[in-house]
């Protein structure tokens, strides 16, 4: 006989999946170096990007959660204290150092593919009659760096190929860039710090504290133990394909077998209702997660977010997922960078906003660093969003807080910047 399934309702999911991201404390209590420690920690990873219309997602996520956020914490607890590094989950990302034994195993499963996509990809250089490819450079890039210690690109930059016109990407970096990517991606080389944006890299074993860096990898069975495990509680609750995702480490084949050996005392089956009433998506939880308070709607009403209008990343977790946004929120969202401008529907670079636990629309916006002003070019709200009073203040309050986050002192306006209401 089936046992019944528990049922989430929606808004008890997304006040759930807020609070698992950090998204239901206060954002205005006063936040230290440990404080912002722990919520990296509570998130897995913040991603890191070279994108900065405003600031780099990587700020603009620590930020949305608490506005006395201070970047000089995150660069103390990444270049001194190292109990942060550098790697890649998705995609480049600041990580808690406590979970490299971890990545040890991601090194390992990295090595083999790494090869054979840059092989080939990368164009050889031409040198004499010999043509060099990154794998001919790997000893002597390694043995700079143990000699002069860390290093950028562009200290061992070669004369490179002729490029494509109009076109971009590791595939045509020289050798030396692409030696070093390998060995960092490959767990040789670590990112020390950044000049500017530009990574510098140095011996892993310079960088990761030792009684880290001399664990050894973990199994394949325990690394995907953690990663599924470790995944669910940054989520509340997921389906395989959501579990493996979210470190970008294991399949979704590996989660589903995951879930089901452990289903019984450690995992429940639940339902979880959409926003828009389709049906419910058939997840998997933690038992406590109905036993608390007696049910989901106890926990909602407890996990009320703060009652405020927040501006959010492009590349915060919360949005990540585009599948996961969209049944939890019926909000639709991409990032427009790589669309022609001519078919763009919102902008280039456009942010969504959260107001409590729903999704209410998006806004165009730019720093002006010339004229020290946070300018606004477009904003759109949700259907049946209305611009009321106390939404407009709520949102001036928020650009306000931006523009002083970032330096500027004023936030100015397009006359015709609200394009829905």
């Amino acid at each position: 006989m089936s046992v019944p399934r528990s049922v989430i309702g929606n808004q008890a999911a997304r006040r759930i999946f807020m609070a698992r991201q950090g998204l239901c404390h206060p954002p205005h209590l006063r936040q230290d170096k440990d404080a912002l420690h722990r919520l990296i920690q509570q998130l897995g990873f913040v991603q890191v990007d070279s994108i900065r219309t405003v600031e780099r997602a990587h700020h603009m996520i620590l930020f949305a959660r608490n506005q006395t956020y201070r970047p000089e914490h995150l660069r103390q607890l990444l270049e001194e204290d190292r109990r942060l590094f550098e790697h890649w989950t998705h995609d480049a990302a600041i990580i808690p150092t406590a979970f490299y034994p971890h990545w040890r195993r991601r090194f390992e499963l990295s090595e083999d593919g790494l090869r054979e996509r840059w092989r080939k990809w990368r164009p050889k250089e031409k040198s004499g009659d010999q043509h060099i490819g990154f794998e001919d450079m790997m000893d002597g890039v390694r043995a700079h760096i143990t000699q002069n210690g860390p290093t950028m690109s562009r200290d061992l930059k070669r004369k490179s190929p002729p490029r494509t016109a109009g076109k971009n990407g590791w595939w045509q970096w020289h050798p030396s860039k692409t030696a070093l990517e390998f060995l960092w991606r490959t767990g040789d080389l670590c990112v020390s710090r950044r000049d500017g944006f530009q990574k510098v890299y140095d011996l892993s074993n310079r960088v990761i504290p030792e009684h880290i860096h001399r664990e050894e990898a973990h199994s394949k069975e325990d690394f995907v133990d953690w990663a599924c495990s470790a995944a669910l509680d940054r989520l509340g609750f997921a389906a395989p394909g959501e579990l493996a995702a979210y470190w970008a480490s294991i399949s979704a084949g590996e989660a589903k077998s995951w879930c089901l050996e452990n289903l019984g005392e450690d995992l429940i089956e639940v339902l979880v209702e959409s926003a828009d009433g389709s049906a419910a998506k058939s997840c998997y939880a933690r038992p406590a997660l109905i036993e608390i308070l007696g049910g989901p709607a106890d926990l909602a009403a407890h996990a009320a977010p703060p009652d405020r209008l927040r501006v959010l990343s492009p590349f915060d977790p919360l949005i990540r997922d585009r599948k996961r946004l969209q049944r939890l929120f019926n909000f639709d969202y991409r990032i427009e960078i790589f669309v022609p401008e001519a078919e763009r529907e919102y902008g280039y670079y456009v942010f969504p906003l959260l107001e409590r636990d729903r999704m209410i629309g998006r806004i165009d916006m730019k720093a002006q660093r010339k004229d020290n002003a946070l300018h606004i070019t477009g904003l759109w709200l949700e259907p049946k969003v209305k611009f009321s009073q106390a939404r407009q203040k709520k949102l001036a309050a928020e650009l306000k807080r931006h523009a002083r986050f970032i330096g500027m002192e004023t936030v100015t306006y397009d006359r015709d910047y609200l394009k829905s209401a």
